[in-house]
């Protein structure tokens, strides 16, 4: 009787542990699935393209009579807002995590953190249609030469949504750091003000980093904002009140089933995705190494 409950034991032990491994592996297969399918049709792309050209034309316009394919207007275009995005969401979710951490009461922190974290659950469509009629019209009020769609307002906007992901991130990354560092400053004469942004912040900047990463890699990704907002127009300059299109954008743009399948024109989107996945992956190695450093520095 015992050695049938051990093996029976075994088998499910066994059973749980080849779940897991396969839930493991099917994580990778998939990616690595999406990955092949990508660069598969990306190279097809450049049979009738040439990669020079796509790196360093001024001009994308792939559905006109003389299609053009320099991918330049796009990728300044995800930077630029990107960019603006990154200025409103690092600076304020960093404040926002040093208050939660270290300054806000309990009852105040079991409150704010939930609602805070609520700002990634509303819809991007939402974000978007918040920040064509309602963001637009109050800049152009400021900046009378601001166009209807232009980078400025979505990148504020997108800037504002991913701040709960950087707060969070940051502020569990703070909480994390052990009680008697902060005892020793405290024990050394320093304020918490001090504390917070000369020992917490050092101690935690790893986390914050990778917050840092996920909020840029979100920002990067963002679609139906910039898709809405931004006007969908592929104007390669760095003036935050033109017009622009993101590689999202313009990826959403043609899969609506305009152009026929197997085109070149077509084919454009797989070449934009391999762009947009090309710069996610530089930025998360470059986090990855900013990381390791940081954490061998402190």
């Amino acid at each position: 009787m015992f050695l049938k409950r051990k093996i029976s034991k075994k088998i499910k032990e066994g059973a749980v542990e080849w779940l897991l491994l396969f839930s493991a592996l099917s994580s990778i297969f998939i990616t690595l699935g999406i990955v092949f399918i990508l660069f598969y049709e990306a190279l097809s792309f450049f049979k009738d393209v040439s990669l020079w050209e796509f790196l360093t034309g001024r001009q994308w316009t792939p559905l006109f009579a003389q299609p053009k394919f320099g991918i330049l207007p796009l990728v300044t275009g995800t930077l630029l807002v990107t960019g603006i995005a990154v200025l409103v969401s690092l600076p304020i979710g960093l404040i926002v995590a040093v208050y939660l951490s270290e300054y806000a009461p309990f009852k105040v922190k079991e409150v704010a953190k939930p609602f805070l974290e609520l700002l990634a659950a509303v819809p991007t469509v939402v974000y978007g249609y918040f920040a064509l009629l309602f963001l637009t019209p109050i800049l152009q009020k400021w900046i009378p030469h601001l166009s209807g769609f232009n980078a400025l307002s979505p990148g504020i906007v997108m800037g504002i949504m991913i701040i709960p992901y950087v707060s969070s991130v940051s502020e569990d990354s703070m909480k994390a750091v052990p009680m008697h560092i902060r005892e020793g400053s405290y024990a050394m004469g320093a304020t918490k003000f001090q504390t917070a942004f000369k020992v917490i912040i050092p101690a935690a900047f790893s986390g914050i980093a990778a917050a840092f990463i996920i909020g840029i890699s979100r920002a990067i990704g963002e679609t139906m904002v910039v898709a809405i907002a931004a006007g969908m127009m592929p104007n390669l300059t760095l003036n935050p009140i033109e017009p622009v299109q993101t590689l999202t954008a313009y990826i959403v743009g043609v899969s609506l089933g305009d152009v026929p399948h197997g085109t070149t024109e077509y084919k454009t989107i797989f070449a934009a995705g391999m762009t947009l996945f090309l710069m996610t992956l530089f930025l998360n190695i470059l986090g990855f190494w900013f990381r390791k450093r940081i954490r061998e520095v402190y």
